[in-house]
């Protein structure tokens, strides 16, 4: 069977949450993509600095965007700063299968058997064991690989789901956010560190 293969490109910033929201309750008006881009690009919408910066952010934010349900995208824009931050979380997970895998296969293993340490050495580790079934991944440069590390951290703290000191934090799904994720894959919950009884989660 053929290896799906991972998208890598995640490089660019961190969640972007106040940017995503602001894109998404744009996209709840207009409902088109390509009218939102262009309305984010012509009045810069995102305050950027240059139009190659703007062009780069709104292409990242809308491709995770695109992931989400119109139900998600209603909870991003109107959902509490941790629910944005977990829906976040979760349409980069969809974005970057790498990403997901790691949260389900590291992070969520880590957490339920009580190792809430996250270090540097684990993304190194799993970087270099998915390198053996995907030559993408064996393909890129070092310097590419520190910053793709970095990024991933940084989204992590912002989603609320690591301390500053590299600690596991548990994931507080509200009610209302596991419903709305549920209406689809309900597997999706275990890309976030949480037990399954605090989840209401299928058995895997």
């Amino acid at each position: 069977m053929k290896t799906e293969k991972y998208k890598m490109s995640f490089t660019t910033g961190g969640l972007f949450r106040q940017e995503s929201v602001e894109i998404a309750r744009l996209y709840l008006q207009l409902n088109n993509w390509n009218i939102v881009r262009d309305k984010v690009l012509t009045e810069n919408v995102l305050q950027t600095r240059t139009i190659t910066s703007s062009k780069r952010i709104v292409r990242e934010i809308c491709s995770r965007l695109k992931t989400l349900s119109v139900d998600e995208l209603n909870l991003l824009v109107e959902g509490s700063a941790q629910e944005q931050g977990y829906l976040l979380w979760m349409a980069v997970c969809r974005q970057y299968k790498f990403i997901a895998d790691f949260a389900k296969e590291v992070i969520r293993e880590k957490y339920i058997t009580l190792n809430l340490n996250l270090q540097y050495e684990d993304f190194d580790f799993f970087f270099n064991k998915k390198s053996e079934w995907h030559d993408e991944i064996e393909l890129i440069r070092p310097t590419t690989r520190k910053k793709l590390r970095q990024v991933f951290f940084k989204m992590l703290r912002e989603a609320d789901l690591l301390t500053k000191n590299n600690t596991i934090i548990g994931a507080m799904l509200t009610p209302r956010l596991l419903d709305t994720i549920q209406r689809g894959d309900n597997k999706e919950i275990f890309i976030f560190p949480a037990f399954e009884s605090d989840l209401g989660a299928p058995s895997q």
